[in-house]
């Protein structure tokens, strides 16, 4: 079960004055004698979308995982909506309103959208038999809040979508639990430009209902078209957290890939530090 401690000393609020929704500092994770997280902080608000870069090996899933509830952090603090919580499984995510929306999607080709959609949390009428008109309306009616109009049908097979399709079905999946946070992992990964154009306005749409969302991505295009702000991990350590507009694709670059920018660690203006 998700556990809550004091708060610690020191704790602060976000740039505007408010805490942001969640707050990590401090994270240390090691796989055996592997360290994959270095003291990590980062901060993610509410309303705003956080685009997390990094190369392959960065540590991008293994934070993922941890704020996801899959793995544990050996170190280090989190914070949800300003308390200090404990997340030690997929099911204290959950319980938080934090959902994950993986590369592979995890959803059954055999079964339709409102049965993927309700998967492990399906409704009974009675407590034996399903209940198909109630969970059938309420999956119809979050794509439609989602503006996800291009399936044909909702009682289609997934196996019959396209790729941006399923991905569209995969996070209204994940925000149809009254979710706060979602972390979605390479959601453009092998679409193609129409289906990629759909999933960054989906994106986009999260926020604009005041959810916080953090996209994993290597295509620094679709992070740019769609983040407030950029964090970039090199080899397990946050070297840069800040708003977007600080930004240019060639200084994230050279972040992934050197740890710095032209030849200098990042440094927090102190009009955009997050710290207060």
């Amino acid at each position: 079960m998700t556990e809550t401690s004091e708060a610690p000393d020191g704790a602060s609020g976000g740039e505007d004055g408010q805490e942001p929704l969640l707050k990590l500092r401090g994270i240390d994770k090691h796989f055996g004698p592997v360290q994959a997280l270095y003291g990590v902080d980062l901060d993610l608000p509410a309303g705003q979308v956080t685009g997390l870069c990094g190369d392959n090996g960065a540590g991008k899933s293994v934070l993922t995982r941890c704020i996801a509830g899959v793995h544990q952090p050996d170190h280090g603090q989190i914070n949800f909506e300003g308390r200090p919580v404990h997340i030690r499984s997929a099911r204290d995510a959950a319980a938080l309103g934090i959902e994950t929306v993986y590369q592979d999607l995890a959803l059954a080709d055999n079964l339709d959208i409102v049965q993927n959609m309700f998967l492990g949390r399906e409704r009974l009428r009675r407590g034996l038999l399903l209940d198909e008109d109630s969970m059938e309306k309420q999956a119809a009616e979050t794509l439609r809040t989602l503006r996800v109009t291009t399936v044909r049908s909702i009682r289609q097979p997934v196996a019959s979508l396209s790729g941006g399709q399923r991905q569209s079905v995969a996070v209204a999946k994940a925000v149809m639990w009254n979710s706060k946070l979602v972390l979605l992992d390479e959601p453009t990964a092998a679409l193609g430009v129409v289906q990629t154009a759909s999933v960054l306005d989906l994106i986009k749409r999260l926020r604009d209902r005041g959810l916080a969302v953090m996209v994993i991505s290597h295509n620094l295009n679709d992070v740019f078209q769609v983040a407030d702000r950029i964090a970039v991990l090199y080899l397990g350590r946050m070297v840069a957290d800040a708003p977007a507009a600080e930004f240019d694709r060639q200084s994230v670059v050279e972040y992934m890939t050197t740890g710095t920018a032209g030849g200098r660690p990042y440094q927090p203006s102190a009009a955009t530090s997050v710290e207060g």
